[in-house]
């Protein structure tokens, strides 16, 4: 039976060299050919698009076991994680996490702790997207004006509606006042 071990750094300056030695030093052996890693890849980036960690599931088969040193290099966020854990779990393979004390994600005990994150992380989603709406409905209120800044004054815009009137056309507004074509669209179309 096999073990791999996959590592995952953000910066193309950093490398995986320290999970691979924490691996080793939690005493599973990884060849050089069974140690995949992805270097300069995003924590945002799901793990079935990162290059090695793809080439990785092409590999390891049933009865074989995945080492990671912390629980975020399973994924970008909690559904991530969880996908990618089940998963693996369904074709048979042991996920190890050095992080959580040797925890086996697939063991009865690792899906429950992996059930309680994904909860907590859940919730934690849910609470900033409640404080977001929160915080903006309180600008709102206090008059602050949402959105991207327009790229013409008031002023301007009267001129756009006045010259428009007149028939100059569409493409020479928009090009006089370095804005699109559709905006200016918008802009005779305000009443």
């Amino acid at each position: 039976m096999t073990t791999f071990g996959y590592g995952r750094v953000s910066s193309s300056a950093q490398t995986t060299d320290n999970q691979r030695l924490e691996i080793m030093k939690a005493g599973y052996q990884i060849d050089s050919d069974f140690w995949y890693s992805d270097e300069g890849v995003s924590g945002k980036i799901a793990s079935s698009q990162r290059p090695a960690f793809r080439e990785m599931l092409g590999q390891i088969r049933k009865d074989e076991t995945l080492v990671v040193s912390k629980l975020d290099r399973l994924g970008r966020d909690a559904i991530d994680v969880l996908q990618t854990v089940r998963y693996l779990g369904n074709r048979g393979i042991r996920v190890v996490v050095l992080q959580l004390g040797n925890t086996d994600l697939t063991a009865p005990a690792g899906k429950l702790l992996l059930s309680m994150l994904a909860a907590v992380a859940e919730m934690e989603r849910d609470l900033l997207v409640e404080r977001t709406r929160a915080g903006l409905a309180r600008a709102k209120t206090e008059g602050t004006v949402l959105g991207r800044p327009s790229k013409t004054t008031h002023s301007q815009r009267i001129e756009i509606r006045q010259r428009s009137a007149r028939g100059e056309p569409i493409s020479t507004l928009a090009r006089l006042y370095g804005i699109s074509r559709a905006s200016v669209y918008n802009i005779v179309a305000e009443t």
